[in-house]
Parts: structure tokens; sequence; C-alpha cells
């Protein structure tokens, strides 16, 4: 109100108030719901020994989920004498919660379809080797694009180019290292974290493509060739 929105209204505030509460909220909630049965199946004995470190990995990381968002939000709400910029939280507090919050839910998910799946017992062929590598190389071009879409939040650095495939009249911007030292501009310069989400977006669906397109040649349980049809199908709506 101070720095910005002059006019807001109370209603208008109120609004922005109920959706922050309910995300601290929802957060807790989901907190509760994993510690509490966690606590339970471990005092009935029903954890196996690895389980039990997995699951005191996965509690600790809700706990620190938690505690990086308030870190986030923080930053927000700090005044900085030498920026006349629009109030916004830091691009790198917000790119670790992402990060964080992504490695949880597939953690959860991973750990949760080893129990109630049964784990295929495949030959270890050469090319079904080269297929869980191209895969485990695939999910980490993906996290990282969705690290670097944390940055383009961050920065509103949607908001510089909206055409594509050129940004503007130009397929490679004019200002793209306008920052100095250069590494600087991968995390600060708006231009260049649109640039380069965009390439990493290009790049992702790309490699989604070439991993189902390698997938047909190798003989495959049904349920993998289902999963390698869903990532192409999302990686398309995305």
């Amino acid at each position: 109100f101070n720095s910005l929105n002059h006019d807001m209204t109370l209603p208008e505030f109120k609004f922005i108030w109920y959706m922050e509460y309910s995300h601290r909220m929802w957060g807790r909630a989901v907190g509760l719901a994993y510690i509490l049965p966690a606590a339970y199946f471990w005092r009935r004995g029903w954890l196996s020994r690895p389980l039990q470190g997995r699951v005191l990995a996965l509690c600790g990381l809700v706990c620190f989920q938690g505690l990086l968002g308030w870190y986030m939000v923080k930053s927000g709400l700090e005044e900085k004498p030498d920026s006349y910029d629009i109030p916004r939280v830091s691009q790198y507090r917000l790119a670790a919660h992402l990060g964080s919050a992504l490695l949880l839910y597939s953690a959860s998910l991973w750990t949760g379809l080893s129990l109630l799946l049964p784990q295929h017992k495949l030959p270890e062929t050469k090319q079904l080797l080269r297929l869980r590598q191209y895969a485990h190389g695939t999910t980490a071009l993906i996290f990282l694009t969705a690290l670097s879409g944390a940055f383009v939040a961050g920065l509103d650095a949607g908001l510089v180019y909206n055409s594509f495939p050129k940004m503007g009249e130009r397929w490679i911007p004019d200002d793209l290292l306008a920052f100095s030292p250069v590494l600087r501009n991968v995390f600060e310069n708006p231009t260049t974290v649109q640039f380069d989400h965009r390439i990493l977006g290009m790049a992702s669906v790309t490699a989604v493509t070439a991993l189902y397109l390698f997938s047909r040649k190798i003989p495959l349980p049904r349920r993998t060739r289902m999963a390698v049809s869903s990532l192409l199908a999302v990686a398309c709506v995305q």
C-alpha cells in the first residue's frame, strides 16, 4: 500500500490476505496429514528399517519446506533502500521454495508408488540401461526448466516479451547480456531469464519426445509404456 497500491480498498486487501492465509493453512494441513500418520505407522511397527529412514527424510523436508516458504515471503516485506521497483519476493528464495516442493512431491510419489506397485524385474540390456540414463537426464532437464520458471515469476520476466518464437522483432534480444558481470544476467536480467526459460522449455519437450521415440524400440511392460506416453502427452499440454 505504501509503495505501490495507494488506492487499495480494505476488501481488496482482504482478498490478498485470505489467499496468503489459505496457502499457509493448506501447507500446515499437508504437514499434519503426512507427519501424524507417519508417527502412527512408526509406533505400530509397520515401517521397515529402510522405510523409516525415508519417512524421517520426508518429514524433515516437509518442515524445511514450510520454513523456506516463510523465508521467501519475508524477503517481499523487507525494505530495500536502493530499490524503487515493485515490491516482490527474492527470485532466489522463490526458486528454492519451488525446488524443494518439487523434490518433496516427487519423493513422496516415488515412495508411494514403490509400495503400491511391484517393481518389474527386467533384463539389464544395454538399451534399457541407456533408456534409464536418458530418463534421468530428462528428469534433471525438466526440473531445471521448472526452477527457471520460478525466476521468471520472481522477476516478472514474462511481461518483458510476449511474442513467440521471436522476442519482439529479434531472435536474440539486444539486452540479453546487459548486466555485468555476465553471470548475473542468468539470474537477475528479466530478458535473459525469459530467454533461458524458453530455451529450456523447448529442450525439455524435445528431450521427452526423443525419450518416447527411443522407448518404442525397446520391449517394455505395459505400465512403463503408459508412463512414457503420458509423459509425452503432459509435455505437449504444458
